[in-house]
């Protein structure tokens, strides 16, 4: 008998065993998708990992269902990739499965009520059998949300169970299929009424008809010039109700047909055929870049802000498209993707195919078949989630603003980080990495220096213009002079108003969303708080709402205090809404917009803001660091930074590093074409040793400081870190499970375990959490490590009184 084994999308150890019936024999291929019953009553969508004629020796191994895919979707090489994964991340198989495939794919069954055919209605019912079977007669078949709604109560297979005992219904799983394809419909004349004969009698016909005689010939008109014509089009080209169309469809002188179309499509307004050149700084970096791969299969590009990096990225490309290669673009966030994507289909035109979480299922689904099976697309420009498609010939993959912690999956698992793995998905593919960036991570050029990666420097800016001069606002002196309007410095204001006068656009920085972080009352001190959260609600003003950032909760904007009544309430701190506010009150004439999280959360808002910001219809735009990744705008020549501060005193061992990183690339955004840009940065702290590097883009210096701090507190790139989250609603339960875990893993790794110690916020959604870090050496062996961590994890959840507490490791947890 043949068995075979598969990864269910779900949080489990190990791969299940199933038995193959002769039936599905010859059809099933590792990778495929197929049906498997899994628990009492749940069936999964499950993909084929190993086919053999093993049997499981500890559970009696079930049929599969159905084989629901024709070929495999999962290819080789990612189930290599997704092993890879689980193993370097501690996680399982079925998590990186969740991960990888778009949710259409996964298909979950849902239970279904259908009435039994000799049901008895004459035996004794209960109430609740009696409503559904009620429920039954108006309605054929009804879903387990049905039942629970109707009953009133969310435990219902006990009184299910009892029915089937009865003969009164049957259970049955019905697949449900996410995935649909897009079908439009359009129009076109049958082609018997085309000929001259048929043309000449149908008008004749249609003689006391005048609309429909008018919408007939215009058909002829509109065939001629366009591809296809649709109900709407027609509609308004022969200015008729639909009335007229569906007379002519019934006659059959007009008929409607279907097409299936593509989702992932590019604009072919976009597309223009035509070279870019390089400079002789560009055409020496990319001679250098191909150089490297020679002897390296990676690669650190280092190129300062508006150097040109793009144009060389295009180059390089093209030589992989020539050879048939596929090639991955990594991009930190979504809202990059917007103008990169215009660049590369302007140059590619539809070899280009997008892959981000704004994206639809159906969208995703399509894109991912796309990728599959080589039909269209040998770009893909993506976040983070676009490692994990199906490439057939990975040749390139590019990692743009590689420094970014975008990159960094933090919840749910796997928690990877892209950069990392993208790395290894190209080793796995035998191909070739770039990792570009203005501002590198410290681990990366701490992998150049010991030989790791090959290295190309790019100095100076495209065209030679000159960076921007930083300068940096005392604001302690300001607010003493009594030179401040709101959070505006003298010298930022009189250097907005040159640059609106002159023409010119601006960009303002903070990086926190909303209008004030905290509401405070100024008798007694409260300010209130969220339920599920321990931290302080913010003020969004757009709305008039207090939120919570971590939960989401909100209630409305208090006039009085919750605690005293008292009507003195004041805001203390600022986020990009109130910088928003003030501006448009200081600038009444300059059209003032804010890009961040809020203003953000439609499929093309991105898209909108930043086409409006380019084509000049924003004089000021505000924003987080959103503005601070690789936007390419013409026109800014003024950057302030409202508030550095913030950035620098965080508690993570890397807050100067991205500190370093964010200031920089914010000040990329000013002066990238002929004119000189400025930049002003507010704070507090202007002696800070960091801002001092900004200023003079000492990049060198920071690098080798805080890899000496790196060095002596034992942090990356020396040693490895592994974090651990244990959460629970129980306060006591988590400091427990967190002393026994802390002190089992302290017998192995000694004083290289820290805590366990509550972070900053102790509480997310009634969860408490508690962090255990373990620091691991460069001499040890990443693998007895990872063996002795899982033992630890193995331990952990089999101890019953923990149950309650849930851990998460978190590998490189930055």
């Amino acid at each position: 008998m043949r068995y075979i084994d598969v990864i269910l999308p779900l949080p489990l150890q190990d791969s299940f065993t199933y038995i193959l019936q002769d039936e599905f024999a010859e059809r099933v291929k590792v990778g495929m998708r197929v049906a498997v019953p899994f628990g009492k009553t749940k069936v999964y969508t499950a993909v084929v990992y190993k086919i053999h004629d093993n049997k499981p020796l500890h559970y009696e191994a079930k049929m599969i269902e159905d084989v629901i895919d024709e070929k495999p979707i999962v290819t080789h090489s990612q189930l290599q990739f997704f092993e890879w994964i689980a193993s370097y991340y501690l996680c399982r198989l079925g998590e990186v499965l969740r991960a990888a495939l778009p949710s259409a794919f996964l298909i979950e069954s849902e239970t279904v009520i259908t009435r039994h055919p000799d049901a008895n209605l004459e035996q004794d019912l209960t109430d609740e059998e009696v409503f559904l079977m009620d429920a039954l007669e108006m309605q054929s078949a009804l879903k387990t949300s049905d039942v629970m709604s109707i009953l009133g109560k969310k435990t219902i297979f006990p009184s299910l169970n009892k029915m089937v005992e009865k003969n009164l219904i049957m259970i049955n799983q019905e697949l449900n299929k996410q995935y649909k394809p897009k079908i439009l419909k359009y129009l076109r004349i049958h082609h018997q009424y085309k000929s001259q004969e048929a043309v000449e009698k149908t008008l004749e016909d249609l003689s006391n008809a005048t609309k429909q005689k008018e919408v007939y010939l215009k058909m002829f008109s509109l065939e001629a010039t366009q591809k296809r014509i649709n109900r709407k089009s027609l509609k308004k080209a022969a200015e008729v109700s639909d009335g007229v169309i569906k007379a002519l469809i019934d006659k059959d002188i007009l008929e409607e047909y279907e097409l299936r179309q593509d989702r992932v499509g590019f604009d072919e307004s976009i597309f223009e055929d035509k070279e870019i050149k390089l400079s002789s700084r560009q055409q020496q970096a990319f001679q250098e870049i191909e150089e490297n791969f020679e002897n390296k299969n990676i690669t650190l590009f280092q190129g300062v802000t508006s150097s040109g990096k793009t144009e060389i990225y295009i180059h390089l490309i093209e030589q992989y498209i020539k050879e048939g290669k596929q090639v991955l673009y990594l991009l930190p966030e979504i809202a990059l993707t917007t103008q990169l994507i215009t660049r590369l289909q302007a140059y590619f035109g539809d070899q280009v195919i997008v892959f981000h979480s704004k994206f639809s299922v159906n969208e995703r689904v399509e894109a991912y078949m796309h990728v599959l099976n080589g039909t269209k697309g040998k770009i893909i420009i993506g976040a983070r989630s676009s490692i994990f498609l199906p490439f057939q010939n990975l040749g390139f993959v590019i990692v743009d603003e590689s420094h970014e912690i975008s990159f960094k999956q933090y919840d749910p698992a796997p928690r990877y980080q892209a950069r990392d793995s993208a790395i290894v998905l190209s080793h796995l593919h035998q191909g070739k990495t770039l990792l570009g960036t203005a501002t590198p991570s410290l681990e990366s050029l701490y992998n150049v220096k010991i030989g790791k990666y090959a290295y190309t420097n790019l100095t100076k800016r495209y065209g030679d213009v000159l960076a921007p001069v930083i300068n940096i606002v005392d604001l302690q002196d300001r607010y003493k002079k009594k030179k401040m309007k709101g959070h505006f410095s003298e010298d930022l204001l009189l250097k907005m108003e040159e640059t609106l006068k002159n023409g010119e656009q601006v960009i303002l920085f903070q990086n926190r969303r909303g209008y004030s972080p905290i509401l405070e009352c100024n008798d007694c001190g409260h300010s209130p708080q969220c339920p599920n959260c321990d931290v302080s609600l913010t003020y969004h003003k757009n709305n008039n709402t207090l939120r919570c950032h971590y939960c989401g909760y909100h209630i409305a904007m208090q006039i009085k205090c919750m605690a005293c009544g008292s009507k003195d309430i004041t805001t203390k701190g600022f986020g990009t809404e109130q910088i928003e506010t003030e501006a448009k009150a200081l600038f009444p004439d300059a059209v003032v917009k804010r890009m961040d999280q809020d203003t953000t959360r439609g499929k093309t808002a991105y898209a909108d803001l930043i086409s409006d910001f380019e084509n000049k219809e924003i004089d000021v735009l505000v924003g987080t660091q959103m503005l601070s990744k690789g936007l390419d705008f013409r026109h800014v020549n003024l950057v302030g930074v409202m508030n550095a501060d913030s950035l620098l005193n965080f508690p993570d061992f890397r807050a100067h590093e991205r500190c370093f990183h964010l200031l920089t690339q914010v000040a990329g955004r000013a002066g990238r074409t002929k004119k000189q840009g400025l930049v002003l940065i507010q704070s507090y702290n202007p002696h800070h040793q960091i801002l001092q590097q900004v200023t003079t883009y000492d990049y060198k210096k920071m690098f080798q400081e805080q890899l000496h701090d790196r060095k002596h507190f034992k942090y990356p790139p020396y040693y490895r870190l592994v974090k651990f989250t244990l959460k629970s609603r129980d306060f006591n339960m988590v400091n427990e499970a967190s002393d026994w875990l802390a002190k089992f893993y302290r017998q192995i790794f000694k004083s290289q375990v820290l805590g366990p110690e509550f972070p900053p916020v102790l509480r997310i959604r009634n969860n408490y959490h508690k962090n255990i870090m373990i620091k691991i050496p460069p001499e040890h062996s990443l693998e007895k490590t990872k063996y002795y961590i899982k033992k630890g994890q193995d331990k952990f959840e089999a101890i019953s009184q923990f149950r309650s507490v849930r851990l998460n490791i978190d590998v490189d947890p930055y």
